[in-house]
Formats: structure tokens, sequence, C-alpha cells
């Protein structure tokens, strides 16, 4: 009798501005640590592409109506008067605008090779600078690559996830209020923290969450251990489910509000676990920010039952 292995293990390779990590053949993911994104896009690293375990696209870069959209990045789009997020800034006093304040996200170093095996850590320093060149947080940036199952729901219908954890220490010397569009005025906007970016197909894709939310007009805004999204796929068959769970957020030195979803899927498939959606975050020279969320990619179109599991499984 034969016996075919279950592939749990990634494999890594390594350029000079990416780290590509595979499974089974496949490359699931691309970390750009040194970005060719023009300034307009607030350059930082980011992961793309991502793919499910059957090869099925999960993300798409620079889309024609957000160019500053990309995979899966963390961002922050209002800190003070700068935008770390790329594209227009909003106010109340003229909506969106360009504007001369875009900052830069800068790979400083990882503190050891990133290697192939069950899991891939991404251990990285990072330095947020300004439009005006100053140097405003230093960021302990870990990505950890995790729990891959080639064919946990059968031939092909694998999972693979990964986790986010980030120190932001505030160096500008001063207090920096941390916020979003919908702290500067506009409703349901609370977009920043770690964003993801569905493919084009993924429009218009079902979204449920954690207490039993569905669409967008009911996850949007809302606290929730996890949101969830499936669809089917352009140009392969089949379809895939991404699960996105909010983890945590920790201060000793700045009141935090809770984690609330920004999701949409009727004009673009979009979600992040957003740190200050409606509420802002001010944080003291010195002070550290904490926060931790995980991603969890599976090649099914989940059914409910299962997304409990999951849920689950894989909770903060």
């Amino acid at each position: 009798m034969t016996t075919t292995a279950v592939t749990t293990r990634f494999d890594v390779r390594t350029e000079q501005d990416a780290v590509s990590v595979d499974a089974g053949g496949t490359e699931i993911l691309r970390y750009v640590i040194h970005p060719d994104s023009p300034q307009e896009e607030a350059p930082k690293p980011y992961l793309y592409p991502l793919r499910f375990t059957d090869g099925g696209p999960a993300a798409v870069r620079r889309p024609w109506d957000h160019r500053w959209h990309t995979g899966l990045q963390f961002t922050w789009s209002h800190v003070a008067d700068q935008n770390f997020w790329g594209g227009p800034t909003f106010s109340t006093e003229s909506g969106y605008q360009m504007r001369d304040n875009l900052g830069t996200m800068k790979h400083t170093g990882f503190a050891s090779a990133p290697q192939g095996g069950e899991e891939v850590v991404f251990d990285e320093s990072l330095e947020w600078f300004t439009s005006r060149g100053e140097h405003w947080f230093d960021e302990h940036r870990v990505q950890r690559i995790h729990s891959l199952d080639a064919d946990r729901f059968g031939p092909g219908q694998g999972l693979w996830a990964i986790d986010l954890t980030t120190e932001l220490t505030n160096v500008s010397g001063r207090t920096l209020p941390m916020g979003s569009p919908t702290t500067a005025g506009r409703p349901n906007a609370g977009y920043t923290g770690w964003f993801w970016r569905g493919p084009r197909s993924w429009t218009g894709c079902d979204v449920v969450n954690s207490a039993g939310a569905e669409g967008e007009e009911n996850t949007m805004g809302a606290v929730a251990d996890w949101v969830a999204f499936s669809s089917a796929h352009d140009e392969i068959d089949g379809g895939g489910t991404v699960m996105a769970f909010a983890g945590a957020s920790e201060s000793q030195d700045a009141e935090l509000p809770p984690i609330k979803w920004f999701t949409r899927t009727g004009i673009f498939t979009v979600t992040s676990q957003s740190p200050a959606f409606d509420q802002e975050i001010h944080l003291p020279h010195e002070g550290r920010l904490r926060l931790g969320h995980r991603f969890v990619f599976i090649a099914k179109v989940c059914s409910r039952a299962e997304l409990d599991e999951l849920g689950r499984e894989f909770a903060w």
C-alpha cells in the first residue's frame, strides 16, 4: 500500500529585494522588502503575489481604481498630517485630495535570514519617515507563515496561515494622533492597519463574521473575532476562502479602542483589522503600540460549519 506524504513544509527563496515562500511547488507569497513603488503610493514592504495552495490568486497589486492597494500590507492612513497609506488624504474641508504628505516605511534588516521549514519567520526592523524626511517610528515586525496542510479538505484543497505581530515605537519627539479617514470625518472609511485587497474576480463575494453577520453593510465597523470572504476564481476551476482574525492591540502608553473591521465587497473586496477605525490613538513620544493579527488562506469555498471550525482552530 502506497501512502502520499502530506505537504507541511515551506521552501524559501531569497532575492536582493524580496523573499519568496513556496508550498509543494507553488509560490504562495512573495514579500517585497525594497519596493519600487512611486512616492504617491507611500512606499512600504508588501506581500504580493499571494496564492492558495492550488495556485489560485488571492490578491491583486496596483489595481486601476487604487494604485496604492497592494496584496497584503501594513499601513496607516492618518498620522498627524502624514499619510503612510498612499493616494489622497481625506479632510472634511476638501474631501480627498492628493497632498505632499506621503510617508515611507523602510526595511532596515532581518534579525536572521528567513529559512524554510514547517514555519517561516520574517523578523525585521523598519523605520517610518515622513514626506519631510522626519523619522517618526521604529517598528519591530514579525510575520510568521505556518499551518500548511496541502490537502486539508481534499486533494488540492489545502490551507496556510500568516501572522503579523508588530510593535511601533514613537521616536518623533511628540505625541502623534493615529487615525483613519473616519476619524477625519468620513463615515465607514476606517482603513488602516494590516490591509488585504482581493482579486477583481472577488468583487461582490460573500462575507460573514464570527458573530453571524453577513454582507458588507453588517460587517463594516463591527467588532468580531474574524471575518471570512469566499469566491470562485477566474481562469482556474475552484475557489477559495480568506479568513482574517482580529488578534489584539496593546499599549501601556495610550488608550486603545477595540479592533473594528474595515470590510468592502461591493466595488472591490478588501479588509483590514483597523486599530483606529473611528477613534484616534494618541501615542506619546517613546510610547509603544503592539498589534497581533492573522490571515488564513483556504483553497475551498467553505461552509458556515467549516468556518466555525476554522474559527475555533485559528483563534488568536
